[in-house]
């Protein structure tokens, strides 16, 4: 009889939840181990957090030397690229330099960044100036300083891949929660298709609606989880890279897409690229869909999305 497996392991700084339906816990268990020690090997690779990581290496040699990196993280990189062209640069893996520096939002912080030095690290921030030489294999970050991370990207393109695993495992259902951004296929032990509550902002624990989910990636961009007050002003975690300034006036973004890496990291430049915007972009974009909330509660959604 088929069952779901679950096991919630932390991996990437984030709560993983790793799920498989299957017939037999021994098998279940072993899937579910793969998964996570690929997920485990993206991290290696893409951490800024080690020395080691090829990714420190790339910061370290900016403005220095192109640093020649392993095919994977090139894809990675280059894909990154692209969608940082798709959005206009909202989306910037080399906004590495900024975001740690000036904005913690641990609940110590009373008082914004001074403007004049926000300003000084924005100059770094530019994916225009991460080259890459495909036949070489090698990345260059222009500028001294510049930093490169996989923050918006990340946890989707492990989910993905740990994904991917689990299907050339023979995995025929399950889902790969990263911390809120997941990715399903198959249907459910009972046979039902994967369904998802999309959460009311000002009531995380009472979903506003049901969808149907198989096949596909969701990612959310909120600032219910994660903000600071000053003066009475709410600021979200989620920075604007051309302003170097957190965004408000969007409390969440849902975006639905077959691929997790996608949809993880197009979540957040439509929280901040303005909401007229955001929409005309993903009703250009084939199998890209949104629904994202306003401060005053106002509900958008993309072409496609029928609320029930």
């Amino acid at each position: 009889m088929l069952r779901e497996f679950k096991r919630p392991q932390k991996l990437m700084g984030n709560a993983f939840e790793i799920t498989v339906v299957s017939n037999d816990e021994n098998s279940a268990n072993q899937h579910i181990d793969a998964a996570i020690d690929e997920i485990r090997r993206i991290e290696k690779l893409l951490t800024t957090f080690s020395e080691e990581s090829q990714t420190n290496f790339i910061n370290r040699n900016a403005g220095i030397n192109p640093v020649k990196v392993d095919g994977e993280i090139f894809d990675l990189i280059e894909r990154s690229l692209r969608i940082s062209k798709i959005t206009d640069g909202y989306f910037d893996i080399s906004y590495g330099g900024i975001d740690k520096s000036f904005w913690n939002f641990d609940r110590e912080m009373k008082k914004l960044p001074s403007p004049e030095l926000i300003k000084e690290h924005l100059k770094l921030v530019n994916y225009k100036n991460i080259i890459l030489d495909r036949e070489k294999q090698t990345v260059f970050l222009k500028e001294k300083g510049m930093r490169i991370g996989f923050g918006g990207i990340g946890k989707g393109y492990a989910a993905e891949m740990a994904k991917q695993m689990l299907q050339n495992r023979g995995v025929a259902s399950g889902i790969v929660n990263a911390s809120g951004d997941l990715t399903t296929w198959g249907n459910q032990a009972d046979g039902k298709p994967w369904t998802v509550g999309i959460a009311d902002p000002d009531n995380v624990k009472q979903p506003f609606s049901y969808m149907n989910i198989t096949d596909m990636a969701i990612a959310t961009s909120g600032n219910y989880e994660k903000f600071v007050v000053i003066n009475g002003k709410k600021y979200s975690h989620t920075i604007n890279p051309k302003t170097g300034m957190p965004v408000s006036g969007v409390k969440s973004v849902t975006i639905f897409c077959p691929n997790a890496e996608i949809a993880d990291a197009i979540a957040t430049p439509v929280s901040i690229m303005g909401i007229d915007t955001a929409l005309n972009m993903i009703n250009q974009i084939n199998h890209l869909e949104c629904i994202i909330i306003d401060d005053q509660d106002k509900i958008y959604s993309s072409q496609n999305i029928n609320l029930k």
